[in-house]
Formats: C-alpha cells, structure tokens, sequence
C-alpha cells in the first residue's frame, strides 16, 4: 500500500486567521507555515491560480518546511482557460492583453507570450521539483471544459508544456464522467499518464463530477470540497462552509485505502475552507486513517 499524505488547501486564508486555529504568537508567514508543516506533510497551494507563481517564493517554502513536507500547486488560470484579469499577467507582459478589455483568454495572446508564460511558470516552481517538494500541479477546469477531442488534446499539452512538473487533472463538467464515458476517460487518461483527481463535492449541478475511485496514473489525487447545500452560490463561505461529520470521513477510509493501493502516493486535500473546518477534518481523517492502519 502507498503512503497516504493529507492535507489542506492553503495556510493563510483570512478565515483561518480568523478561526484561532493559530496560536496568537505564530503572526507572521514564516512561523505559520512552519506550525501547519508541523501538523500535516502536504498543502495545497490555492494563491499560484490567481497570479503567477514567484521563484523567490518557492525558494522560502522549501527553507522554511520539514525535509519530507509536499506543496500541491494550482496552475494559473490562464492554462485551464478560466478568464484572466490583464493585472494578474507579469507587468511587462500586460501589453499582450491589448486594451479596454476586462478579462483574456489564452487564445488571446500570442503564441510567444504563451511560451513565455509557461516557461515562467516552469522556472518558479524549480525550487519545489529539485527539492522533492512538488507533489503535483494541480489543473482544475472550468464548468464549460467539456468531454471532447480539443479539449482532450489539450489537457495532453498542459502535460507536456508543464513538463518536468509533474501534472494532476480536476473536471468540473459532468461529460467526462457520465455513462459510459467514465471509462473512456479513465483509459485515455492511463494511456497519456495524466494522473486523475478523485472529488467528493455536491451533485446535482452541471459542475458535477461523481466521487470515482479512479488512479489511471500515478500519484492518486483527492480532493474533498465539501457539501453544501448552497455550491452555486458566488460566496466562498456559503460555497465551502460545510464541515464533514466523522462519519462521512470513515465512510472515505476504504476508498482511499483501495486508491494508494494502486499508486505509489495519494494526496488527500481538503478544500471546504471556512475557518478552520478543512484543518479540524484533515486532522479527523488522519486519525481515522491511522486507526484504519492499526487494525489491519
């Protein structure tokens, strides 16, 4: 059976702070990272989707973490074609952007600068590959990225322009998953070797995916978002503020167990993130996974 590593998405969202899951001594970035690294071997960095990642950075992170401490990394939204405000790109870069315009896409500039782009992006997360500590780089599509050749095709170059940066794939359409396109999926997947993230989050909505225990390569991915009641809503606190029972955690032990036996490493992040929910129920999964292992 491979290692299990849980964790949560981010360390410094203001409703942490918020919550008291930090000591009032740990108040600056450095001793946070360093009291969470203490507590769990793997985060998930949320801030790189918003902006680009920094190699200065990525450099601190790796100084200021345990030997052995994992960084999963969302990829910057203009690679999973999210809409991007012009001030997200480099400042000397902005100019691509054109004018008066409100967000662009990838298709919207040109070939060079999206060179240079991923090439930037490559750059700064070196620190984390050449230290061990890059678990995966996380690429969470939109609702509107739908099951198709284009699209498959694309996520075969988001591998190939991140390359050596190993890649994890998150669907937010339910085409990729719906009937008997589950397996096509799963096997175009194992053939290009695109690792697959496993999700628990609402059903019911066009943004679905089903909870599949899947591991078409390696590493397994898992990423619990929650159940609210309230998904489609723009807030985030009604959107993640859901805390898993003890219950609905057990009920994801066999699973995960049944997933890291096929996969060298499985990455579980919670990502309900309000106050300090993801924190209390990564911890509530550690321990029943631990009792899990104590009673084999």
């Amino acid at each position: 059976m491979g290692e299990i590593l849980v964790g949560t998405a981010g360390w410094t969202d203001r409703g942490l702070l918020r919550s008291g899951w930090y000591p009032a001594e740990i108040n600056t970035p450095a001793k946070r990272l360093a009291y969470y690294a203490e507590r769990f071997p793997l985060v998930e960095v949320d801030s790189t989707y918003y902006h680009p990642p920094a190699e200065r950075t990525a450099e601190l992170w790796v100084r200021r973490t345990p030997e052995h401490f994992t960084f999963n990394v969302k990829a910057f939204r203009l690679f999973t074609r999210h809409p991007t405000a012009p001030s997200a790109l480099p400042r000397d870069l902005r100019w691509a952007a054109g004018t008066q315009r409100d967000n662009v896409y990838l298709d919207d500039l040109g070939p060079e600068v999206v060179e240079e782009l991923w090439h930037r992006f490559r750059t700064a997360l070196s620190p984390l590959h050449e230290a061990g500590k890059l678990g995966a780089v996380l690429f969470q599509f939109p609702p509107w990225f739908s099951n198709g050749p284009g699209n498959r095709r694309y996520l075969v170059e988001c591998r190939d322009r991140a390359a050596p940066l190993p890649v994890c794939v998150e669907f937010r359409n339910h085409t990729w998953m719906e009937g008997p396109e589950r397996e096509r999926t799963l096997g175009f997947l194992n053939e290009y070797r695109l690792p697959y993230v496993v999700v628990d989050m609402p059903q019911g909505h066009g943004s679905s995916t089903p909870p599949v225990i899947a591991s078409p390569a390696d590493p397994g991915v898992v990423r619990l978002h929650g159940r609210s009641a309230k998904w489609n809503s723009r807030t985030k606190e009604e959107r993640f503020g859901y805390k898993y029972s003890e219950a609905e955690l057990a009920a994801w032990v066999p699973g995960l167990r049944e997933l890291s036996a096929s996969v060298s490493t499985t990455y579980v992040v919670l990502n309900n993130c309000y106050r300090d929910y993801a924190h209390v129920n990564a911890a509530q999964l550690v321990e029943l996974l631990g009792r899990a292992e104590s009673q084999r």
